[in-house]
């Protein structure tokens, strides 16, 4: 099988134990995670091959974060040993009416000062099925920016099908600023990947009347957002995750897939929330799995949703799920009964 190549920061978490907020503590858990490579690792926990590519340091923390990526499965070869820090993350897990936060550290990390140059990405990318990012990296810099754009001409050059998860992060970027640069990104993507707010955040896409809060949504009208931005970049496909946000704790979770023609809407999951991050990330993970294994787009969706699901189950950025355990969910069994 050929491997997913992505591309993006990887960071090191750290996040208070239980639901304890970051004043209350003495102690923090530790784990590494980050968009690009959370779905690295989700791909190779379901049997793809995944490359990552990033920047780290030459030091023994960031030894640490690809000794547990190679352990996940994940090529590391291709990860460039530069710059002076690993980027860092808090995380405070939220719960009830309590919505999980996010700090961030990670200003003058090895990727965002990475040199675009040297990055060699027709070998980066050989033999490669699929590329991915997300929104995230060319929000990090102008040389993640630079590089992101030189991936996807040379994917784009090498016949590779792409995908981007728009991903906005207002504590990065201006909606401005992010406008910007991803429209001149996506008409090299095939594949985009949203939320319900993301196509709004980014480029001033509404989903109607449908209020994100409400934990109520209208499937019409992100069918509407889908062909609007297929009609702008030229998509070949645009998924857009559905979350209806009872609490921090309950969620409804589901996901349309557009393809230009027709809107293909997934089954619906009511998750009890372990550990929201990362949710995304394996619901596309799910998705560009679905895709390189040739599924029809109703079997791709539902097996995105599926994965995603049972993530968020999952404490940490990382999704140990195998592939017969999203099958086995998609076929109707979400008892959580013991297995023995």
């Amino acid at each position: 099988m050929k491997p997913v190549v992505t591309f993006g920061e990887v960071m090191l978490r750290l996040s208070p134990p239980g639901h304890l907020r970051l004043l209350q503590i003495n102690s923090l858990d530790v784990t590494f995670g980050g968009a690009e490579a959370n779905v690295a690792a989700a791909l190779a926990q379901l049997g793809q091959p995944a490359r990552f590519v990033t920047a780290l340091p030459d030091n023994d923390l960031a030894q640490l974060c690809i000794n547990q990526l190679r352990g996940l499965g994940v090529d590391t070869q291709q990860i460039q040993r530069s710059g002076k820090r690993v980027g860092t993350y808090f995380v405070e897990k939220g719960a009830s009416q309590r919505g999980s936060t996010v700090l961030y550290d990670r200003e003058h990390s090895s990727i965002a000062e990475i040199v675009p140059e040297s990055l060699d990405w027709p070998k980066l990318l050989e033999n490669a099925s699929w590329f991915h990012f997300t929104g995230i990296t060319p929000a990090l810099s102008e040389r993640c920016q630079v590089a992101c754009r030189q991936a996807l001409e040379s994917a784009k050059r090498l016949g590779i099908p792409t995908s981007c998860d728009l991903n906005y992060r207002k504590k990065l970027w201006s909606r401005e600023s992010a406008q910007r640069v991803m429209s001149e990104l996506m008409p090299n993507v095939d594949y985009c990947i949203a939320n319900e707010e993301d196509a709004d955040d980014v480029f001033g896409i509404k989903a109607g009347s449908t209020d994100v809060t409400s934990g109520e949504l209208d499937h019409a009208r992100y069918e509407s957002v889908a062909e609007q931005l297929c009609v702008r970049f030229g998509f070949k496909g645009v998924a857009i995750t559905l979350r209806e946000s009872y609490s921090a704790s309950e969620n409804g979770w589901s996901a349309m897939l557009y393809t230009g023609k027709k809107a293909y809407f997934s089954a619906k999951y009511h998750i009890t929330v372990i550990d929201r991050v990362g949710g995304g990330d394996s619901f596309g993970a799910g998705l560009i799995f679905a895709l390189v294994q040739g599924d029809p787009p109703e079997r791709a969706i539902n097996f995105a949703v599926a994965n995603s699901c049972l993530k968020h189950t999952i404490v940490g950025d990382y999704n140990y799920v195998k592939r017969d355990e999203v099958e086995k969910l998609m076929g109707g069994d979400g008892s959580g009964r013991v297995q023995r």
